[in-house]
Order: structure tokens, then sequence, then C-alpha cells
């Protein structure tokens, strides 16, 4: 504004109100700054929360390796997990948990891709916003619900099919399938938000170029939402090495090196909710144990993690 024909009197005031007006602007308010407060508290106690967890699961585990009777090629080669004896390979618990987690991506991955291809492309609005809670709703289920289910309803399913001399009562296949149904909220749930990500404008143009649905939705738009399901892929995984009350109740207890899925089997969340429910001596090896096996868990998952953060960015596809 040009004060131009003003007198004094006019102009003196004019810069008040100005001034008035900066003054107000520039007046700290007392409720943002609580807000901002709280936000930076609550991301600092998160991040304290990470570095106390990794300061126990290192101190506690480093007890356990420097143990004489422990050593690293011992304990990612021997078959055999045994502290009571001094055995303490890692291989039965291990190949126990790889097993549960590839039956459970099986079954996750394709179904649960599956789903979001249909949410995304095909299903409409309404129709989207009927399905797409009700698949949710298996995430809400408790786990250990899923691992009832396993017990009472899969076990004597796969039983009946393949015969009971065959299928042990705990078995790791019954955990694994349970477990992947379990997983497929999460895989369609991702997967379905980066396919409805893709710009509209990329399946008009293979519409228009003679392409059908299916082909447009796999080959144009699953390959352009390839880092967004990749994530939610390795998401998945980082679920299934994680996960206890399925493979506690299911796969059974006690650690057992075999690759036979229809055998009992312990897993390693599975074995240290087993250890960590009984009497055991908080000096002893069978305590430490369970936090070298935490730390494994611990350090597979931020593997899993970092590997999910460089598909990202590298394959991400920015429209």
């Amino acid at each position: 504004m040009v004060s131009v024909g003003l007198s004094e009197e006019q102009r003196t005031e004019l810069g008040a109100r100005r001034t008035q007006r900066l003054s107000l602007r520039r007046r700290p308010r007392s409720g943002e700054a609580i807000i901002r407060a709280m936000l930076l508290g609550s991301g600092l106690l998160s991040i304290f929360t990470t570095v106390g967890i990794v300061v126990v699961l290192v101190n506690d585990a480093l007890a356990f390796f420097l143990h004489p009777g422990v050593t690293l090629i011992k304990f990612f080669t021997d078959t055999v997990w045994a502290p009571e004896f001094e055995r303490y390979g890692i291989l039965p618990l291990a190949t126990a948990t790889f097993i549960t987690s590839l039956i459970a991506l099986s079954i996750a991955v394709p179904i649960g891709l599956s789903a979001a291809i249909f949410l995304s492309e095909y299903a409409s609005p309404r129709a989207r916003g009927y399905l797409k809670p009700i698949l949710e709703m298996l995430a809400a289920i408790p786990t250990v619900v899923y691992g009832y289910f396993a017990v009472t309803f899969m076990t004597p399913l796969l039983r009946s099919i393949f015969g009971a001399d065959v299928v042990d009562f705990y078995n790791m296949a019954s955990a694994g399938i349970v477990m992947g149904f379990m997983i497929i909220p999460l895989v369609a749930s991702v997967s379905e938000d980066a396919l409805a990500a893709v710009p509209r404008a990329l399946r008009e143009a293979a519409l228009g170029l003679g392409a059908t649905q299916l082909e447009t939705s796999l080959r144009v738009v699953v390959p352009a939402a390839t880092s967004g399901i990749a994530a939610s892929i390795i998401l998945a995984i980082s679920r299934a090495f994680g996960e206890t009350m399925i493979v506690l109740l299911a796969a059974g207890a006690g650690p057992n090196f075999t690759l036979n899925p229809f055998k009992a089997a312990e897993t390693i969340t599975g074995h240290i909710a087993r250890i960590s429910t009984g009497d055991i001596s908080q000096e002893g090896m069978d305590f430490y144990s369970i936090f070298a096996l935490g730390l494994v868990l611990f350090l597979v998952t931020l593997l899993l993690n970092l590997i999910s953060r460089w598909f990202v960015k590298r394959f991400r596809e920015v429209y």
C-alpha cells in the first residue's frame, strides 16, 4: 500500500497499525510450542526405546557369545540346540523358522497380491468399500486364536488328507498355512495402496492401445507398482519371522533339525517364548541364549528393512 496524499497523522497511524500486525504475527503461540514439544518428545522416546532394546540385547548376547563353550562357527553350523549339554547350534531353530515362513509366504503373497489387484483394478468403489475392511479384519484376530485354529482345524485336516502316520499332531505345515492366512491382509493392503498410486493415465493409455483389462493390470500397473509390492512382501517376511503364538501352539516344542514340514519343530520365536515362561536362572546360559536368539532375529529384521528401503529407493517410479 502506498501512503501518498496522506497527512502526517494518518501516516503515523498507518505505521502503528503495521507494527501491531507484525507483532501479532511474531507473537509466540503457546499451543503450538506445546504441540511441537510433544511431537519432539514422542520422536525422542521412540529413538531412546530402540536404543535401549539394542543395548540390552547386545549386552546380554555378548555374555552368551563370550562363554567358553560358544563359538560363532558352532553357533551357525551345529545341528543340535541343547544348552544343558552345551550344544548351541541355531540351525534347528533357524530351519523351522525358515520353513514355516516359506509356507506362509507361499500362501500370503499370491492370494494377497491377487486380492490387491482385484480391489484396485476390478472392484467397484462400493464393492471395495465393503471388501477391504472385511479383508483387513483378518489382521484384527488375535494370533492366539490363529494358533488354536491351526491345532483344532488345520492339523486334523492335514492328517485326514495325508494320514496320521505322516503328519504329526504338532507340525510346521499347519502353523505355516495358518500364518499365511494371517499375513494376507498385510500383503493385500500395502500392495493395493501401491497399485492405487499408479496414475490412471497409464491404464487409459494401455487400454487405448488395445490391451485387455488383464494385460493392463499385469503388464502395466503391477510393474509400475513393483517397489510398493516388493516392500509389502518384505514386510510380510519380517512378520512371518517374528510370529510367536501360532508357531508356539501349533509347530511343536523342542528343537528338531528336519526339513519335513509335517514334523514337529520349534522356531526361534517359539523357543524364546517357551524358555522365557519357564523357571530358568537369570545367570545361566539358557537365559543368555534368549538374548542371543533375539539379537539374531533383530539383525535379520533390520537387514530386511534395509533391503526394503533400498529396493523402494532403487525401483520407485515417480510420476
